[in-house]
């Protein structure tokens, strides 16, 4: 009897033995093929900006590629050469979309003095009717100077005008809306001169 229980429980245990290595082989497998699972999954891809170059062209909502000039490259050859021939030319006074120093995806329609050619482009100064002899001082401040050119057809209210002198911008011709008129060869020279000043050319 005593054999018997004895030989009863050997067999039990070996069962049991038996059990328990076969459910940590499956428990390891499971884990093993997780864990080969989580490796495999695809990472999510990373975005990549390109590369702009020194020179970026802006795109307006009319697609107008127009941007800062460098002067720090020098200041273009001005001339004064206005032709009533319905283009962009040095001295004449034109309107397109200038982009904000802040945020240059945004921007106005502006009048501008055209300064000069420049390859394909044109080399222009922006213009306001604000006065900003007022708030000369600040504009300074922000590194921003005005130069009173007086009034012309460009405005049809007949306003005093000022162009900037410290920011230039370059233009391609296909851009430029219409003409709105012409400086007179003096004050042309009188802007000239200041932007040769303040630029060191």
């Amino acid at each position: 009897m005593n054999r018997l229980l004895s030989r009863g429980l050997k067999i039990a245990t070996g069962i049991a033995e038996d059990l328990l290595r076969s459910a940590l082989r499956s428990s390891s497998t499971q884990r093993s093929r997780s864990r080969r699972s989580r490796s495999t999954r695809p990472r999510p891809r990373t975005r990549t900006h390109p590369r702009t170059s020194k020179r970026t062209s802006i795109s307006s909502r009319r697609d107008a590629p127009i941007g800062e000039y460098d002067t720090s490259r020098g200041l273009p050859r001005f001339t004064y050469a206005p032709e009533p021939d319905g283009e962009a030319d040095p001295g004449e006074v034109v309107w397109t979309w200038v982009p904000y120093e802040e945020d240059a995806s945004q921007g106005k329609d502006r009048p501008v003095l055209v300064l000069a050619r420049d390859g394909g482009d044109l080399i222009v100064a922006q213009l306001t009717s604000k006065d900003h002899d007022r708030d000369a001082e600040q504009e300074a401040h922000w590194g921003r100077y005005w130069m009173d050119i007086g009034t012309g057809a460009w405005d049809r209210r007949g306003r005093p005008s000022e162009v900037r002198l410290d920011r230039l911008l370059w233009v391609e011709p296909s851009a430029i809306r219409r003409e709105g008129g012409r400086l007179a060869e003096d004050r042309f020279r009188e802007v000239t001169a200041a932007l040769r000043d303040m630029h060191g050319a």
